[in-house]
């Protein structure tokens, strides 16, 4: 939120090719660092990491009022993911760590849950506060919030790492060798492997809504910018609800049933969407974030089942960089059907998204594995 007023401040009437920038950036930092991030963490103290980096973006945060130009935004928000990309992923991998066997899948629909939730308040308090006190001061609420984290996270007891005696040299071939661990174990697992492809899929829908939404409310239904956040705000709450949901269902089904069901239900609402007014757009748009959630929570659960824990924090990374480069695919996609088919963008979207989850289907969903026993 207060990067967006900045940008506005700054470029005006251009600030939407300044914010496309800005997360062309941050997705680009995500691809390129995660894996290297990832196995870091199967090496490093975890709780390192994490208060490190939250030290170093509460800094970089805290220089973002004082920006004048254009490129020291874009600097500063590069430099702010590369720190976002060595601590998500450590995060990840932490979940199942601190947690039990039978307490990580809930868990990690706990933390997702609140993500989404945040999500859903937190750009109306950046804007209550940016009425209060300015938009820039904004983000020195924001810098504090990373301390305080930080604090938080120094109180977790002892130290948080895999192994006491695992080797924690980084040289250049151990690294290189752990990120292709890190990649290799997404793809020779076939649900893990499926679940990675069902979120292209996800990505399809959830580009087209994150890009041509404003467009459609504003531009096409003639509303105002109250309500395109009354939409978006419906996304979120859908995505909220659904970690719930699956906290509460947990080992009820397969993780690859939620992710097909997921991938099914973010394309569908996206299919009529062009032809509707507000309020069954609201109900979509819950729907669309539900399905989102769908797939994204039980894949991270997926990881957390099937890859041995001394090897986690590679593997998270390097999901963390596939399924931020299909947003680097599927953004552009968006902005293309928005630009030449405006009103049929969320139909095409949807379409693309069909038939690429019948492929997927087809080809990559894995076979029920079975117990084989004698008697």
């Amino acid at each position: 939120m207060g990067l967006a007023l900045l940008a506005f401040e700054l470029a005006g009437k251009n600030s939407a090719v300044v914010l496309s920038g800005a997360l062309t950036l941050r997705v680009t930092a995500f691809v390129l660092l995660s894996p290297l991030a990832g196995a870091i963490a199967d090496r490093v103290d975890r709780k390192t990491i994490m208060v490190t980096t939250h030290f170093i973006r509460m800094l970089i945060v805290s220089l973002l009022p004082f920006v004048t130009e254009i490129w020291q935004i874009y600097l500063l928000v590069f430099a702010l993911n590369i720190f976002n990309a060595f601590f998500t992923p450590t995060y990840q991998a932490t979940i199942p760590l601190v947690t039990g066997q039978q307490e990580y899948p809930q868990a990690i629909a706990l933390s997702a849950s609140t993500y989404q939730l945040l999500g859903v308040l937190g750009p109306g308090i950046a804007g209550s506060v940016a009425a209060l006190i300015g938009a820039r001061q904004v983000f020195f609420l924001d810098g504090l919030s990373f301390l305080i984290a930080a604090v938080v996270i120094l109180t977790l007891p002892g130290h948080l790492r895999v192994e006491v005696n695992q080797d924690s040299s980084l040289s250049r071939g151990k690294t290189w060798q752990d990120i292709k661990e890190g990649t290799s174990r997404l793809f020779i697992d076939a649900p893990i492997r499926y679940a990675l492809a069902m979120q292209l899929v996800a990505a399809i829908a959830g580009a087209a809504i994150l890009v041509n939404t404003v467009g459609y409310v504003e531009g096409t239904l003639k509303l105002q910018s109250v309500e395109y956040g009354w939409v978006m705000a419906a996304f979120g709450i859908g995505a909220t609800l659904s970690a719930m949901a699956i906290r509460v269902l947990n080992q009820r089904y397969q993780r690859t049933t939620y992710i097909l069901f997921g991938a099914i239900l973010i394309t569908l609402s996206l299919l009529p969407a062009n032809f509707l007014s507000l309020m069954p757009l609201l109900f979509l748009w819950l729907l669309a974030g539900a399905g989102q959630t769908c797939v994204n929570l039980p894949t991270q659960t997926l990881i957390a089942d099937r890859v041995p824990t001394n090897v986690q924090g590679r593997v998270y990374g390097a999901h963390f960089a596939w399924s931020h480069l299909w947003w680097t695919l599927t953004y552009p996609l968006a902005g293309w059907l928005g630009k030449y088919w405006s009103d049929r963008s969320f139909l095409y979207s949807s379409l693309v998204g069909l038939t690429l989850l019948g492929i997927v289907q087809v080809f990559l969903s894995p076979r029920p594995e079975y117990i084989w026993h004698d008697h």
